[in-house]
């Protein structure tokens, strides 16, 4: 059987069972040998009575802001999205990945803030003058993005004394470093949410990248939930279900959603080259999410 090593912060190597085996897929994987209890996504009352969950459905509007990184008194370019509707609602800090926050990435913080969140989601390539697709991370940008937890916090709007962090790939290792390295999650945060993350420092060298992950994954306390597609690239695959592995030995709240027939970026592919199952598993996921990000945001619910 193969071993991976999860990267430690005395650098000894912590032995995990590899991605690859039989072991690590099971994970929550929805295959069909699962006894019935074991199927987190059953629902009887559609089987049984036909019954389907009416989603949550707002009228979004969006707004361009910026705050400061008090870091350096940099300004940071951003968008907050919340329903039309008047009120207040929970609060999400949403997190870009290498695309940056584009026409087609802004899609994402929309459709969460559609189903009843105030979104606040930074533009921090834009802030430092950063080039779409960046190979290279730029370390300062952790503290643009942490920064947004304060801003988001403070609008009278969001209803939450906590947030819950939202992303995708790379915006998946600012949410970590957000949440472990400025230790957020011990006082503003209380949830972690992405899609396909990179659970990976992006400098770190190649063999880090195939074979570890983050230090901070093996640190994050707060409930997660991660949604991947079945056919995303082997090293990044590879790294998030050691990682989930990792953190479910250790007693942490995280589940692993694992979407067959899908690739990397089903729920931001143009339309050119979207397919029905792309689709069907981008629903799934902004609605499991939306509902885990409720749930978790109930108890923090501000006196009024």
């Amino acid at each position: 059987m193969g071993v991976a090593l999860s990267q430690t912060s005395s650098n000894i190597p912590v032995p995990v069972t590899a991605s690859d085996t039989v072991v690590g897929r099971v994970l929550e994987a929805p295959v069909n040998t699962r006894p019935l209890s074991g199927k987190f996504w059953w629902d009887e009352e559609w089987y049984e009575r036909g019954v389907l969950p009416a989603p949550t459905n707002f009228q979004v509007i969006e707004k361009e802001i910026s705050y400061l990184n008090p870091a350096d008194e940099t300004e940071i370019p951003a968008i907050l999205y919340r329903p039309k509707k008047p009120g207040s609602y929970p609060g999400v800090l949403f997190l870009h990945g290498r695309r940056g926050l584009d026409e087609l990435v802004q899609r994402l913080p929309r459709r969460m803030a559609a189903r009843g969140f105030v979104v606040l989601a930074p533009d921090v390539y834009n802030a430092r003058f950063i080039d779409k697709l960046p190979i290279e991370h730029m370390e300062i940008t952790e503290s643009d993005t942490d920064a947004g937890v304060d801003y988001l916090l403070q609008l009278p709007d969001v209803s939450t004394s906590k947030i819950c962090l939202y992303s995708h790939t790379r915006g998946g290792y600012y949410a970590l470093r957000v949440a472990v390295q400025f230790r957020r999650q011990e006082k503003e945060l209380a949830c972690y949410v992405s899609f396909y993350p990179h659970l990976q420092n992006p400098n770190a060298e190649e063999p880090m990248q195939v074979y570890r992950y983050a230090v901070d994954a093996d640190s994050l306390s707060i409930p997660a939930r991660i949604f991947v597609g079945e056919y995303e690239q082997y090293q990044r695959l590879r790294s998030i279900e050691t990682a989930v592995q990792s953190m479910k030995k250790s007693g942490k709240d995280v589940k692993l959603i694992i979407y067959p027939g899908v690739g990397r970026g089903f729920d931001f592919r143009p339309v050119s080259v979207r397919t029905f199952a792309d689709d069907l598993a981008t629903k799934d996921a902004t609605l499991r999410a939306a509902a885990f990000m409720r749930e978790q945001l109930k108890p923090w619910k501000k006196d009024r």
